[in-house]
């Protein structure tokens, strides 16, 4: 497994990973130069300027327009380099492909689950190289961070809502997955192992780590759907006796009470699960239960949210 041996950087194992080190290195040796460059110019004056005698009177130093134009004008084009830089970056982390395989993130105390949307489950990331990886990623109980070194890729795990990351891997190999945030006596244990094959063993991978019920996410959500009695209020068919249909939901517009509006994205779907009294449609009353917090997992919620999402 690829490990921290050093101090320094790790090995860049991903697309991202080299931008990143570049601004990095860009950072490093502008300090660097100019904190030898400030140290030096202290001592050269602290030596030339030193008092000579008891008589010694320095020469009163007046501006120099020229000097504090210069400590304005250069720190500031550096700093809005490395901030549009940064921001470039940021941008091109948070917006994945659209070819990207997606793989559901579920973190909690101390441990990684990865869904996949075949319905294989697995404790450590399976991925193909040189295809863009896209995680959507929950929290069961306090935040986590998802940190994978190699690939240069952090983002936070939130309780309530999904945080979305993604990255593609350049090399076969098996790498390390840290929680970069603190979460209570154990975090220092919550590792886990993203591991990457060649796109034929990825999928030999799938099949062979398929759940013994062969069902996939959207599946999953279909039984779970009947099982909770979903289906009394909330029909596949467009039709409305007790509550909003499914059929068309996702990614629609929906109209509030209080004159708000929102996109029914994965957390708009995921939210309205966990609580269902937030955000009231208009023309329809608070009638939907608030037990589904407390009795669905993670894994369930996304099951529904993947079922919802093929109601189009």
């Amino acid at each position: 497994m690829s490990q921290q041996t050093s101090i320094w950087l790790p090995e860049a194992a991903s697309t991202i990973a080299g931008d990143v080190d570049a601004l990095f290195y860009f950072i490093l040796i502008t300090s660097v130069i100019f904190f030898v460059g400030v140290v030096t110019t202290m001592v050269i004056f602290a030596w030339r300027f030193r008092r000579r005698s008891p008589d010694d009177r320095p020469e009163p130093v007046h501006e120099n327009k020229l000097v504090e134009a210069s400590w304005i004008v250069i720190p500031s084009i550096l700093v809005a380099v490395v901030f549009i830089w940064g921001f470039k970056l940021f941008l091109e982390l948070g917006i994945a492909p659209p070819n990207s395989y997606e793989v559901n993130v579920t973190a909690r105390k101390w441990s990684w689950s990865f869904s996949y949307p075949n319905g294989a489950i697995s404790t450590d990331l399976h991925v193909p190289v040189n295809r863009p990886i896209k995680l959507r990623m929950s929290s069961d109980d306090v935040i986590h961070s998802f940190f994978v070194p190699a690939f240069r890729v952090k983002a936070d795990v939130l309780q309530g809502r999904y945080s979305y990351v993604w990255f593609e891997a350049t090399k076969k190999d098996t790498f390390i997955i840290a929680c970069a945030e603190y979460c209570g006596t154990s975090h220092s244990d919550m590792y886990a192992r993203v591991i990457t094959h060649s796109q034929d063993d990825f999928e030999n991978w799938l099949v062979e780590s398929l759940p013994d019920d062969n069902l996939t996410p959207a599946q999953r959500g279909e039984r779970l759907y009947e099982q909770w009695g979903c289906i009394g209020c909330h029909t596949l068919d467009g039709t409305t006796p007790m509550g909003p249909t499914f059929l068309g939901l996702a990614g629609s517009t929906r109209n509030f009470a209080d004159g708000t509006s929102a996109v029914a994205d994965d957390n708009y779907l995921r939210t309205s699960i966990l609580n269902p009294g937030l955000q009231i449609i208009e023309g329809w009353d608070d009638i939907m239960p608030g037990q589904y917090a407390a009795n669905l997992s993670s894994e369930e919620i996304d099951a529904l949210v993947a079922f919802i999402n093929e109601q189009q």
